[in-house]
């Protein structure tokens, strides 16, 4: 069954099918199509997670012994397979086949890939799946139908702009999906509901000042304390939102939160795919190794606390509570 992704939640709304694949190279819309079928499992009792990051060196008996203690203990579960390269090799074709053939009981299988290739098109792997599975395959977004996406977006945030502010948030993130979300989902912080003026979205993705929110979380990921104090109070001495710099910590949480979960070994290609490239690969890995899970978790709940202040749902001051935050992150885990 082949579906588009504006069909995926009117889908989702009345079935949950035992097997999803979602292919494409726009790593934002690939991402949010599957944290839909991860919800709508989650929300239907698929409460347990099984990811694989399949690589040249992965082993498939792993896959089919998760299989087996599926149908053991009757457990409901997710199993999520993600195959960067697009290739699973030899036995991991036999086994893609033999698993479409039967899907194991209480059990979603979710299958990630990129663009699939002429030559991957015509595999018999990739025709047992596509045929047995619930298919997405997002297709590239062109520099044309940009604008309009970006019109959607911000819709969904009860923001508008012209035509002339579309085409400009256009060619100043370059077609990167990404980066024009995080702008997007900025603007919706640092200005109330309706329409945007072009002056306000230059100024938004203009501000100098978010390089020093991003030294702000590289000081967090690095553990300098001292450091990330300094910058916050300058922050807000220089009249920076604090919507704005809670919305920057709070991206890293979620993503070091998602990456804690992924073995060591994976974590490398899991990154990539979240668009951290390079050296930051370095400062996100040294973070994940000191802070534990449940560190993050706490963090997590801290910073929604400090969103409720900010809009007046809480009396605390959000700012003495964002250098709390900060503490909390730079603490060794052992610390009480």
């Amino acid at each position: 069954m082949q579906l588009r992704v504006e069909q995926l939640h009117a889908h989702l709304t009345q079935t949950l099918a035992p097997l999803y694949c979602v292919q494409g190279n726009e790593i934002l819309l690939v991402q949010e199509a599957a944290d839909a079928i991860r919800q709508a499992a989650k929300e239907r009792g698929y409460r347990q997670r099984d990811l694989h990051l399949i690589d040249n060196h992965f082993n498939w008996r792993t896959l089919t012994d998760s299989s087996l203690n599926s149908s053991l203990f009757a457990e409901q579960r997710l199993i999520e397979l993600r195959i960067p390269s697009g290739k699973p090799g030899t036995e991991g074709a036999s086994t893609l086949q033999e698993w479409c053939k039967q899907p194991p009981p209480d059990t979603v299988t979710l299958i990630l890939l990129p663009k699939p290739e002429r030559a991957t098109r015509n595999a018999k792997w990739f025709t047992a799946l596509t045929n047995a599975a619930v298919t997405l395959e997002i297709a590239s977004m062109t520099r044309e139908h940009l604008p309009r996406w970006i019109a959607e977006r911000l819709t969904r945030q009860q923001q508008q702009a012209d035509r002339a502010a579309l085409q400009w948030m256009t060619d100043k993130t370059e077609g990167n999906l990404l980066a024009t979300q995080q702008e997007i989902l900025k603007l919706g912080l640092l200005y109330p509901t309706g329409k945007l003026t072009l002056e306000q979205i230059q100024a938004a993705l203009l501000n100098v000042a978010r390089y020093d929110l991003f030294q702000l979380t590289d000081a967090l990921l690095e553990k300098q304390l001292t450091r990330a104090i300094h910058i916050l109070r300058s922050l807000r001495e220089e009249g920076e939102a604090s919507t704005l710099i809670l919305w920057g910590i709070t991206r890293e949480l979620r993503q070091l939160h998602q990456l804690a979960d992924i073995p060591t070994a994976q974590r490398r290609q899991a990154m990539f795919a979240l668009g951290i490239r390079d050296k930051r690969q370095t400062v996100v890995e040294h973070a994940l190794r000191r802070l534990r899970t449940a560190q993050l978790t706490t963090a997590l709940h801290l910073a929604a606390r400090i969103d409720r202040c900010i809009k007046g749902l809480e009396n605390d001051d959000p700012w003495l509570m964002m250098e709390q935050l900060i503490i909390t992150l730079c603490a060794d885990p052992t610390t009480p």
